[in-house]
């Protein structure tokens, strides 16, 4: 689940990479509605794998959309 952070690696797509008053989430192509819907559907895959890395990238979706509400 740690490597699921590497759906950051989208924030050097952006200028500047790191703004500290930007939200990510909807911001960023792997931060959208439809990278978490597509995370979402990972859950119902035979995979564990899979599994457990929609998990990882659903718990990063949601800490970086409490860091926008803060």
């Amino acid at each position: 689940m740690l490597l699921t952070m590497f759906i950051d690696l989208d924030h050097l797509l952006s200028s500047p990479i790191f703004d500290p008053n930007r939200c990510s989430v909807g911001y960023h192509p792997l931060h959208t509605v439809y990278a978490a819907i597509f995370y979402l559907l990972l859950l119902f895959t035979p995979f564990w794998q899979l599994r457990a890395v929609s998990i990882g990238c659903l718990w990063h979706l949601s800490t970086d959309y409490i860091d926008c509400l803060l």
